[in-house]
């Protein structure tokens, strides 16, 4: 186990050792997606960030078990615990279930993030599933006198904490009502920092997912979800929380002060964000309307590997900004990193039995089964790759550096076998799948599986053209080219004769 990751922690307000705590297992939760539509990108962006810090964990040696909760009840459109359920929202616009529409949703989520590599969690938890869950841990933060009934709802009392803001800068004068303008105060509230425990039917008569309770039928607040889901897999001390910046208030504030006040000491000791994603107007948000979705990426001809890269070429503590022509210079970039690995000599890495199986979220090939599997590589330098891999990633998991590892690498003096070793254990962390897509590239540019037709025809037009460019017929040549680009075959004239490839 190499224990050397710094890492930005949102409590401290530092960056610092990470040290998990019993027997170096790493407790990991990560807040999951509200599925009430398609996530959009800047979703995504944290869910990519997320998985390389999981996937780094274990690539240095970290046992990991990473929850994932699915919200699919009691979210509301403010975060102030004010106005519609985003999932009977999600219902009467589509005219569908609220349970219809959750799972619809749930599998649009978790077909994005295969195509992001992004690995499933070892646990995704639907809320639904823990309502009791839900109603005990609000029973024991009334019977502590942590919480009360108002109105209907059972409410949390952040009068009784030292210390409400452990997360965040605001203070209680600086708090808004809400997240907009528009949200009313609620005045069953004995505090504007108050926060929902418990709806009851007295709130939302027309909310068709509601249970029954000690406080009356209804359903869960928003933030109690993530407390006792990751108290119901991981026990009651977590290593690390991960999500987005905006979830840091009220969400992640509002579960430290509930975890906290029902079990009686401190719940998680490390914090991790990721910023936001922004368009040319600000932060990518589902409330705009129009956003921007994997599945579109696709229809414009984007691989979604390439937005995965997108990300990994920032810091994920920096604001990232998306344009078309930004993705463009990184789809280049992916291309020309596919190819070169393409071009390298043919020792090809394998695996035999078990250790041939693809590892989830196709993150590559493991390091022991290359070198069991591949005595040719070079073990010293690929431990030394190995060694400046972790270095950069180590920084406060600056996928950045990581990156220039990569290419640097690929430009060493090191043989081909093992510069294939070594592209497949750094990608059990970045997941860019590239020796797959080398392999594709490969074989697209050798034919394979190409109508036997279409073979003969370009081999029958490249030779023709030969002839004519022997004769000085230069204007035959270019339009036997012409004519092989439009039925989508570039060809490129080198040392070694003409070569060429799909477009």
């Amino acid at each position: 186990m190499e224990n050397n990751l710094n890492l930005y922690n949102t409590l401290t307000k530092k960056v610092e050792r990470f040290v998990p705590g019993e027997d170096g297992k790493v407790k990991m939760y990560t807040c999951g997606p509200t599925v009430y539509h398609y996530a959009h990108i800047g979703n995504l962006r944290s869910y990519i960030m997320e998985d390389v810090l999981e996937k780094f964990l274990r690539f240095s040696g970290y046992d990991v078990k990473r929850v994932m909760n699915i919200t699919d009840v009691g979210h509301l459109s403010s975060d102030a615990d004010t106005g519609e359920d985003k999932m009977l929202k999600g219902a009467k616009r589509e005219h569908k279930t609220v349970m219809e529409i959750a799972k619809f949703y749930t599998d649009a989520f978790m077909k994005d993030c295969a195509k992001l590599n992004i690995r499933t969690p070892d646990v995704v938890e639907p809320a639904t599933n823990c309502i009791s869950d839900f109603i005990h841990m609000i029973e024991v933060l009334m019977e502590k006198g942590y919480a009360y009934q108002a109105g209907g709802n059972v409410y949390f009392d952040t009068s009784k904490l030292e210390e409400y803001y452990v997360l965040s800068n605001q203070n209680a004068e600086e708090l808004a009502v809400g997240v907009r303008e528009s949200v009313e105060e609620d005045t069953n509230k004995r505090s504007k920092t108050d926060f929902v425990l418990w709806f009851t039917k007295s709130k939302f008569e027309d909310q068709e997912l509601k249970w029954e309770s000690p406080w009356g039928v209804g359903y869960p607040g928003w933030h109690i979800e993530c407390s006792a889901i990751s108290m119901k897999h991981l026990g009651g001390t977590l290593d690390l929380h991960c999500g987005g910046i905006d979830n840091v208030f009220p969400h992640h504030t509002n579960e430290i002060a509930q975890s906290e006040s029902y079990l009686g000491h401190k719940w998680c000791n490390y914090w991790f964000h990721v910023l936001h994603l922004n368009d040319s107007t600000g932060k990518m948000s589902k409330s705009k309307g129009d956003f921007l979705t994997v599945s579109l990426l696709e229809e414009k001809g984007y691989e979604p590997l390439v937005y995965r890269m997108f990300c990994l070429q920032s810091h994920y503590r920096k604001p990232l900004v998306f344009t078309y022509e930004a993705l463009d210079n990184v789809a280049v970039a992916y291309g020309k990193l596919v190819a070169r690995i393409a071009a390298l000599g043919q020792g090809k890495v394998t695996q035999t039995g078990k250790d041939a199986v693809e590892k989830d979220g196709g993150a590559g090939l493991e390091e022991g089964a290359l070198l069991a599997a591949n005595p040719a590589v070079d073990q010293e330098k690929l431990t030394e790759f190995r060694a400046q891999f972790l270095e950069a990633m180590n920084g406060d998991l600056n996928t950045s550096s990581g990156l220039t590892v990569l290419y640097d690498m690929l430009k060493s003096e090191a043989d081909d076998v093992t510069k294939r070793a070594a592209v497949a254990m750094f990608d059990e962390v970045l997941s860019l799948g590239l020796l797959a897509a080398a392999e594709r590239m490969k074989e697209e540019k050798s034919g394979a599986g190409m109508d036997a037709e279409l073979l003969s025809f370009i081999e029958a037009k490249i030779a023709e053209r030969k002839e004519a460019k022997k004769a000085k017929d230069f204007a035959r040549a270019d339009a036997i080219r012409e004519e092989l680009a439009a039925k989508g075959i570039a060809i490129k004239d080198t040392r070694e004769g003409t070569v060429w490839e799909k477009m």
